[in-house]
């Protein structure tokens, strides 16, 4: 089958992965639905971004296969979709993919009907289990054609009576003052907290930035014993694990485990922007020198890994470098005896917890920071040359790419840090920023995006 490579003129960094793939990608347009209806074939929908580690593992299991490829190519029109480019069509599509199978995330894998009406939906597939399930796609759309459209009839009138359901919240709120439902809310919250180990629910966790902020003006307003202890704890957690670079500051995208100990090792610009503003107004509130600490080592990492040469930031680091996840932020007792020496090497993996048997894979350590050692300011020193030598290693790839909306929220953290926190230096780069979202000669090939998913899993 010839094809021809449709995404080498795109300028997402994510399209740009897949454009060498030998699956026949379309970019989203009604170019790739027309061929579908004319092809009489179904559509494969696949929504991910540059910086997803398990977006990585599916193309290179499934997309970069030929055989694979073949299978998608005979029976599918494949569309491939940036959904940082994109966040209208992930946003849609996610919500169905949440509704047949209650949960979502990235890769989203999509089977849709030419008409753009999805009947089968999930995420990533491995490579023997995704041939199969297209083979059955496809088998299904030739001999049951009518149980398919009945499928993508049933999710659209779901989701269609769940907008509907939703676009009347709030509007009647029982009668209840402001107070009460807040309240109620910290109640509801307080019923899946997890008292051990911080934040809501089970692994996987997220940091749960807005529902932080809502605990830490509900305390303000309130003095609620129960919001500031959830968002203190919460805070110290995050902070404290391995979601949270201890060496060169940021949070990672969530955590594996219910401790916050292994992360899932991208750092989105929202997930630091967000999380800035958290630890800032916990500051404010508590005067904790950790939430200071946190708030000023993010800011740095936001303009120091993540500013464009135009002024704004970018949205995202990979979570992979040299082909494995996190190989960039995990070290072993010996890596930091041959950086640091016998002894500054035994006082930071104690400092660090990195262990012989490892917290990750083959014997390798997230580094965590469970305490504070009396000697600050040798750990300090210690994390100054881990710093410098980690920065010899392969670097996680960059997309470039500038989201209006993320950087909005960026340059409110890093004003109010800069306020709060007597660091004129960041409220110039608030001040320098909004010039990167305008386009200009020096930005050709780059994409600025104006709005965000506002999807997450």
């Amino acid at each position: 089958m010839v094809f021809m490579n449709r995404l080498k003129a795109a300028t997402s960094p994510y399209l740009l992965q897949h454009a060498d793939n030998p699956v026949d990608w379309w970019p989203w347009g009604e170019e790739a639905f027309a061929e579908a209806r004319r092809r009489d074939v179904p559509v494969l929908l696949s929504v991910g971004y540059a910086a997803c580690h398990w977006c990585h593992v599916m193309a290179h299991e499934s997309f970069e296969d030929p055989a694979t490829a073949a299978v998608v190519n005979d029976n599918l029109v494949a569309i491939k979709v940036d959904r940082e480019e994109r966040p209208d069509v992930d946003a849609v599509y996610m919500a169905a993919t949440q509704a047949m199978t209650g949960q979502g995330g990235w890769p989203m894998t999509v089977f849709m009907t030419p008409d753009g009406e999805p009947f089968y939906c999930g995420t990533y597939f491995p490579r023997a289990q995704f041939v199969r399930l297209v083979t059955a796609v496809a088998r299904a759309w030739q001999e049951d054609r009518g149980q398919v459209n009945d499928q993508a009839e049933r999710i659209a009138a779901a989701l269609a009576q769940n907008a509907s359901a939703l676009s009347g919240l709030g509007a009647d709120s029982g009668g209840l003052a402001l107070d009460e439902v807040t309240a109620e809310a910290v109640t509801a919250l307080e019923a899946g907290f997890d008292r051990s180990a911080g934040g809501f629910g089970r692994a996987p966790k997220f940091p749960p930035s807005m529902v932080l902020e809502f605990l830490l003006r509900h305390y303000a307003r309130t003095g609620s014993a129960a919001a500031l202890s959830m968002a203190d704890r919460t805070c110290e957690a995050m902070a404290r694990g391995g979601m949270y670079d201890q060496l060169g500051g940021g949070f990672a995208r969530y955590s594996v485990d219910a401790a916050w100990v292994v992360p899932h090792f991208e750092k989105m610009l929202y997930d630091n922007a967000l999380l800035t503003r958290v630890y800032t107004y916990l500051w404010r509130l508590t005067g904790s020198a950790l939430a200071r600490r946190v708030a000023e080592e993010t800011c740095d990492f936001m303009l120091r890994e993540l500013c464009t040469p135009e002024g704004g930031l970018a949205a995202s680091l990979d979570a992979d470098s040299d082909g494995a996840e996190g190989a960039f932020y995990v070290w072993t007792p010996g890596q930091l005896r041959e950086v640091l020496g016998a002894q500054d090497g035994a006082f930071a993996a104690a400092a660090f917890g990195v262990t012989e048997r490892g917290t990750f894979e083959h014997g390798t350590s997230v580094l965590q920071r469970r305490g504070d050692p009396d000697d600050r300011e040798r750990l300090d020193r210690i994390r100054g040359v881990l710093l410098a030598a980690r920065d010899g290693r392969t670097r996680p790839g960059r997309d470039d790419k500038v989201v209006a909306a993320w950087n909005g929220m960026a340059i409110a953290a890093l004003a109010e840090a800069g306020l709060l926190f007597g660091r004129p230096d960041l409220i110039a780069a608030a001040a320098n920023a909004p010039e990167g979202l305008a386009p200009s000669a020096g930005s050709a090939g780059r994409k600025i995006s104006r709005s965000p998913s506002s999807a997450v899993s």
